[in-house]
């Protein structure tokens, strides 16, 4: 699963799932291109620990994905995009009558619409290098639901739908696209809210993992973004090669309920 010679861009990838599939795809050989709507030192530091750990050419590049133009922009100063990861999201919870019009707004650009201007940016260098691999970070949202998140699991199904739009116009190229759906994973983000979460139900932290956050799925443990990475680079890898317009979930059987 060699992926020496591929530039990845990876969007929304200074931390979590994103810097978990940068980190994986660097680990197979290619170069990676960091993205969030930050600009710190620590971002530029991020891509240089992954550049010297995996002996990759690694970059950071600033770009808001809730902005159609810097989302086509970050492909253009990328310079190459053979792999194309839409990772960057948000989330709100809300009733949908008492749901914010401006946080509705937010997740569908960053979260979807995002993914819609770097492809369109991207497939004409795909095409220019004969090869290419689309793959969206979707979730098990993009295929089922879940009660207060109408933004989120809107976003999540019209990626997957994209997906594979992008599939069938590209059926005849070596170009492929697929979502990947994660159920939940051991992010610091997740990780940070168990203890309040624990406090405000009363529970220890394992209650709140099995009962609260893991609810919904069965196999009652975090997927990793190793894993999630894993996923993308084998589906970057010439085994996937007829693999494209479908998802794989990553979710221990949520969506096989």
């Amino acid at each position: 699963m060699s992926l020496i010679g591929k530039t990845a861009v990876i969007t929304g990838s200074n931390s979590g799932i994103g810097l978990g599939v940068a980190r994986e795809l660097a680990r197979a050989g290619a170069n990676v291109v960091l993205n969030s709507f930050t600009d710190n030192q620590e971002d530029h530091d991020l891509a240089q620990e992954i550049a010297r750990e995996f002996n990759v050419d690694a970059r950071y590049i600033q770009a808001d994905m809730s902005k159609a133009d810097e989302c086509r922009a970050l492909i253009e100063k990328a310079g190459a995009c053979d792999i194309l990861v839409n990772n960057a999201g948000i989330q709100h919870v809300s009733p949908i009558d008492e749901f914010p019009v401006e946080k509705w707004d937010a997740i569908i650009a960053i979260n979807m619409t995002s993914a819609f201007h770097t492809t369109a940016a991207a497939l004409p260098m795909m095409r220019k290098a004969g090869w290419g691999r689309v793959v969206n970070v979707a979730s098990a949202h993009g295929l089922t639901a879940s009660p207060f998140k109408s933004a989120y699991v809107a976003a999540k199904h019209g990626v997957v739908g994209m997906t594979k739009v992008v599939a069938l116009e590209t059926a005849k190229e070596p170009i492929t696209a697929n979502a990947i759906c994660p159920g939940y994973v051991k992010t610091p983000l997740v990780e940070k809210q168990i203890p309040d979460t624990a406090k405000k139900y009363d529970m220890t932290e394992e209650e709140v993992i099995e009962k609260v956050i893991l609810e919904r799925q069965p196999s009652k443990e975090f997927a990793t973004v190793e894993q999630i990475g894993g996923t993308a680079v084998f589906l970057c890898s010439d085994a996937a090669a007829q693999i494209t317009g479908t998802t794989i979930s990553v979710d221990g059987g949520w969506t096989a309920l």
